[in-house]
């Protein structure tokens, strides 16, 4: 096959992939966690087969997704930490684009965190617990590199970076999962809340030279 043939299907199959994503992405809106892979296929007016055919398995599906939203999310936050303002505004607006992004798209937030409970005809949805923790680390790894670009910590900045970073994605996930459950307050009070727990040494950080600061 020459090279504009094999390019040109790559394209296609990268096209179709897409498409099914967009597909699949449709049902998780409205069933969240419930999605199946039934109901996908479904939507995209396709077989299961075919599915399968493109992400090998029903945990390739989830990865996909999964990559999707994280990128888009993590993209989200360094915006909101490269946002005019000091840093505790940059802080408090990373807080808010976070608890916003679970706020606003609540059955995404489920479908990548929150494992299903069978359906009726026994197809479970998507085995959500063994990539949780690869999704939270990814998103922990990305944060402690921002922060060890920006912030002198000192002699072990690099590995307080890393502590920082996945302590904080830890508690945003936390704590936004609760306050999503429960609303309890407003967003603005969970923001300053975890905010006032967060400043503490970050407040008395210097940033890094030739940095564009926290």
């Amino acid at each position: 096959m020459e090279t504009g043939q094999r390019q040109d299907q790559r394209t296609a199959t990268e096209r179709r992939r897409h498409e099914l994503l967009e597909a699949a992405d449709r049902v998780v809106l409205r069933d969240g966690p419930e999605a199946s892979m039934n109901a996908i296929a479904a939507e995209a007016g396709i077989t299961k087969p075919i599915l399968y055919r493109h992400f090998g398995d029903k945990s390739g599906l989830y990865r996909a997704l999964a990559k999707r939203h994280t990128d888009a999310l993590l993209a989200t936050l360094r915006n909101a930490l490269d946002s005019p303002g000091d840093r505790r505004d940059r802080v408090e607006a990373t807080l808010h684009a976070y608890l916003a992004a679970i706020e606003t798209r609540p059955q995404v937030y489920r479908f990548l965190m929150h494992p299903a409970d069978p359906s009726p005809d026994g197809e479970r949805g998507f085995d959500v617990g063994r990539h949780q923790v690869p999704l939270l680390r990814r998103m922990g790894e990305d944060l402690a590199e921002v922060i060890a670009e920006r912030l002198d910590l000192g002699p072990d900045s690099h590995q307080v970076a890393r502590a920082w970073g996945h302590g904080i994605v830890g508690m945003m996930y936390a704590a936004g999962d609760w306050w999503l459950g429960e609303r309890p307050f407003s967003r603005d009070q969970l923001v300053r809340s975890l905010a006032d727990l967060l400043w503490g040494r970050l407040s008395a950080a210097d940033d890094r030279a030739g940095s564009r600061g926290l």
